[in-house]
């Protein structure tokens, strides 16, 4: 029995075989079944290998994406909003992420914990908008009601008191079709074309004609017709259905673009300036797109956020240098953003803290290319975000509140991919998130359905069962 071979053409040796011829043969037998044993292992080692990348390959995303088939792709539209220093980002499914600083509760996750990586806004779905001001938080649903959390000291959160909260709040208003959260501030607009201010309003912010801050939100009644709105640092925008905008609060160094530094207790026109299609307001300077593609901005420029190629402040909108084909603007706290139409983003302005995302901390007075392949932009106080086409979130700049939600305090000159939980449950969660996987995954991994440790655990069983039985067969005799 010991000679005899289990397959494979291996000799039987006779009866009148000498005990001796036995004993080699079954030697030779045992050495060729070893060598089979060991090429048996060796092969099915080599393919549990290969194997892996793909078994692990959706495990292995740094981050999540914005796209989610699961959830009917394109009834929102994802987006990013950087604050002063936390950040927001709209997920295609309705639902809000948050990072960064946490005072007051402005990541809305009931806490006031900093958060290195983005967490869920709580008790909040069907978002169609957002805006990260610099201590408060806006949503807009697809009812048309406003949601804000965070730092309510003046009211900016506009649900009729000064208290702060760390989850979402409805504000008194409805058939809302856009929010702007600013300094301490807040806009809507309205279906009818009305737009609607609360909050600070100590510099005329709020455009009401008085300087008194409001709880509630309170309407501009010389406005009609606006089709856009932006909040800045103490300065609000509007841009009215006929190519004109519009600016009132805070002039310093004249932010509101009427050629004057006198502070505006109402809506005045922006001079020098028509068929405008997007705005953008920044801390101390302001931009404005045009049909034509392109860019022009007025105010403070100190750093350059102007793009003139120059340090010189304006009164009235002069024309960004060598920039054409924009299709989207953002005014950071002082630098400033265009995202031209073959998805390429161009900055300038203050870049201490790597903000422009160029590898570099020198200023710019004229944009420079710095990112591609991106489809939304967001410039903050010291950092800036971007949305690209694939749907990851990238993000680069001043990290001391982890606003960049890398997972690290660590400044980035560069930009860096935001680090996205991944979520493998299919529980539905009080955010309104079905547990598919945001990166388009419904439940089906190319693995069967089985987890990663499922797969590991029987990875590791056909090789310790090939093992088991390569054993067995050099042991027999």
């Amino acid at each position: 029995m010991c000679a005899r071979t289990q397959g494979g053409g291996d000799p039987i040796p006779s009866p009148s075989t000498t005990g001796d011829d036995i004993v080699v043969e079954a030697e030779k037998v045992k050495g060729r079944n070893g060598r089979k044993a060991i090429v048996a292992i060796f092969f099915a080692t080599i393919l549990v290998i290969s194997v892996m990348p793909f078994i692990f390959s959706d495990d292995s995303n740094a981050g999540d994406t914005f796209t989610d088939s699961a959830l009917g792709a394109g009834t929102v539209t994802p987006a990013v909003s950087a604050g002063s220093s936390h950040t927001l980002a709209l997920k295609d499914d309705g639902t809000v992420w948050a990072w960064g600083n946490n005072s007051n509760g402005r990541l809305g996750d009931g806490t006031t914990e900093n958060r290195l990586t983005p967490v869920q806004v709580m008790s909040l779905s069907n978002v169609t908008a957002i805006s990260a001001g610099v201590g408060h938080s806006l949503a807009l649903k697809d009812d048309g009601t406003v949601w804000a959390w965070g730092s309510n000291t003046y009211g900016q959160l506009g649900d009729g008191t000064t208290a702060s909260s760390s989850t979402p709040v409805q504000v008194s208003l409805t058939d809302v079709t856009a929010i702007a959260a600013g300094g301490n501030h807040s806009l809507a607009l309205k279906g009818d074309g009305t737009v609607w201010a609360w909050g600070y309003n100590s510099n005329g912010q709020l455009g009401d004609g008085s300087t008194t801050n409001s709880s509630i939100p309170v309407q501009i009644t010389s406005l009609t017709g606006i089709a856009a709105i932006s909040a800045g640092q103490e300065q609000s925008l509007v841009l009215k259905d006929d190519g004109t905008v519009w600016a009132w609060g805070y002039n310093n160094n004249g932010r509101l673009g009427d050629g004057t530094t006198e502070q505006r207790l109402t809506p005045v026109q922006v001079v020098f300036l028509t068929d405008a299609v997007m705005i953008s307001a920044g801390v101390g300077h302001s931009l404005a797109l045009k049909g034509d593609g392109t860019v022009w901005a007025w105010g403070y420029n100190y750093y350059g956020q102007l793009g003139d190629g120059s340090a010189t402040n304006r009164l009235t909108p002069v024309q960004v240098l060598s920039l054409t084909d924009a299709v989207m603007i953002s005014a950071g706290r002082d630098h400033s953003f265009a995202l031209k139409g073959d998805g390429t983003v161009w900055a300038w302005g203050y870049n201490a803290q790597g903000q422009l995302g160029d590898g570099t901390t020198a200023n710019g007075s004229t944009p420079a290319q710095m990112l591609s392949d991106v489809s939304s932009i967001s410039g903050g106080w010291y950092h800036s975000i971007a949305l690209k086409d694939d749907g990851t979130v990238w993000a680069w700049g001043y990290n001391n509140n982890s606003q960049l939600g890398d997972g690290t305090t660590a400044q980035r000159l560069m930009p860096m991919q935001v680090m996205f939980p991944v979520d493998d449950d299919t529980d539905d969660d009080t955010g309104g998130d079905t547990g598919d996987d945001t990166d388009g995954d419904t439940g089906d991994d190319d693995n069967g359905g089985l987890s990663t440790m499922a797969v590991v655990a029987i990875a590791v069983v056909v090789i310790a069962g090939i093992g088991a039985a390569a054993w067995f067969l050099l042991r027999k005799k």
